[in-house]
């Protein structure tokens, strides 16, 4: 590069533009991209508020691009590779250096070790010396992180630890996978919505665009907003286990790792999808903005057709076509297997062809997840066409475990108690009316009504 004084503030920048002639020589030399790379990075480094600007406002683009559909999920796994280290891959996406839990980084080496260390006959075990000062470490950090009753109590699960098991759980979970994930730092966060219920005559709640004579005078509009308060409830897990699993430490905190995970994915699913909102989340089947597909005439009870499917399709929100998927009962399968399209007095089955290769597992080119945890087959929400960006899930982002060896000592039984803070709700509150005036109104959430 030519030796070319790097500008340190705007005003030298300025004077090094103003100078047409080196800046010709700069381009004609082919440094002058160089020159200003240098002195972008010569600010962002003296000025820390302005790099914290760019970083905030580079994550804000990219929220954006992910809300709009720009960017769409198209990782339906985890590469577990991703999961070694605290800095990439899902992880990433689920650890804040900011949690509470942060602070105990490092010290356990994973979940069955901040159970062993929080036994009450931890001085019995082989490790006892180094679970003994983790322990004492985690003491000096936190003595109880309850957020509404004190006696929650417990040792406070490293942020590290809780990010891993909510990476796994991923693997077996349905909504979080696919919700939009905020963060809290309080017991309780107020997210801004548009308040729109038709695009009759007007979308974002009030604005219309008018087609204008030259100098003709402006119609006002304006959009129309409101709020969702989402706060944080109280999921606990509870296990008894045997005193003689805490002597094995690989045995103990390989079997936790496994088992924790599935079991918060499994509840905190089962409430994202079912919850009544109520001390609990409010699970988008019983959302208000979600809309019911009425049985065919005459429809037999307990069947799926064909028609059935076509007409959730067609009460989806257009511009989520992209990105919503089919949730249905495992129960369904027999009857979506052997749904048919019906032409005069012929037909022909419209999801599996055959019998020699498995099912597709799409339907109208959107992904197919079987759960146990919807409606049973024949009941409303057996199978759901959902767009789950459209719901929210607030995450404390901490995580608390607690040991008693009191309530089981009789059984010679420990019993583990895990505490996790989280909620959820579907982010829009209403149907939409269509701009077309149609009587079939649309929405992320569509569910098949009861047959």
């Amino acid at each position: 590069m030519a030796k070319t004084a790097i500008p340190s503030t705007a005003a030298e920048l300025e004077d090094m533009i103003s100078d047409r002639s080196k800046v010709e020589q700069l381009m004609n030399d082919g440094d002058f991209p160089e020159v200003i790379k240098a002195y972008a990075k010569t600010i962002v480094e003296k000025d820390t508020d302005l790099k914290a600007q760019i970083i905030e406002q580079t994550q804000m683009g990219l929220a954006d691009m992910l809300g709009d559909g720009t960017v769409t999920n198209e990782i339906k796994r985890i590469n577990r590779e991703a999961l070694n280290s605290v800095g990439s891959g899902a992880r990433s996406a689920l650890y804040n250096k900011k949690a509470l839990g942060a602070r105990l980084d490092g010290t356990f080496d994973n979940i069955g070790d901040v159970v062993r260390a929080n036994w009450h006959q931890v001085s019995k075990l082989t490790d006892r010396e180094e679970l003994l000062s983790k322990a004492a470490k985690a003491n000096e950090i936190v003595n109880s992180y309850g957020s509404n009753v004190p006696a929650d109590g417990g040792f406070l699960i490293p942020e590290q630890l809780r990010s891993e098991i909510l990476s796994l759980s991923l693997e077996t979970s349905v909504v979080r996978p696919r919700a939009m994930v905020l963060p809290m730092e309080s017991l309780s966060i107020v997210i801004p919505t548009i308040d729109e219920t038709s695009h009759a005559s007007n979308v974002y709640g009030g604005v219309t665009a008018y087609w204008t004579e030259e100098a003709a005078s402006l119609t006002e509009s304006q959009a129309s907003f409101g709020k969702i308060k989402l706060e944080a409830e109280k999921l606990t897990a509870y296990a008894e286990y045997p005193n003689e699993l805490f002597q094995d430490a690989s045995a103990f905190g390989g079997f936790l790792s496994q088992t924790l995970p599935q079991a918060v994915s499994w509840f905190e699913d089962d409430a994202f999808i079912n919850g009544n909102g109520v001390g609990q989340p409010l699970g988008f089947l019983n959302a208000e903005a979600a809309v019911s597909v009425a049985k065919e005439s005459g429809q037999a009870a307990g069947t799926i057709l064909w028609e059935n499917i076509v007409k959730a399709y067609s009460r989806m929100l257009p511009t989520s076509h992209g990105s919503a998927v089919w949730i249905a009962s495992h129960d369904t399968f027999p009857e979506l297997a052997t749904m048919a399209l019906n032409v005069g007095t012929g037909g022909s089955a419209v999801w599996l062809n055959n019998g020699v290769q498995g099912p597709p597992m799409t339907i109208l080119g959107r992904p197919v997840i079987f759960t146990e945890k919807t409606s049973q087959l024949g009941s409303a929400g057996d199978i759901n066409f959902v767009d789950l960006s459209y719901y929210l899930i607030g995450d404390r982002q901490s995580m608390q475990v607690a040991v008693s060896d009191t309530f089981k000592f009789q059984n010679d039984k420990t019993a583990v108690r895990v505490i996790e803070r989280v909620t959820g709700r579907p982010w829009i509150q209403s149907p939409m009316t269509a701009r077309n005036g149609s009587a079939s109104t649309l929405s992320p959430f569509v569910k098949i009504a009861a047959r």
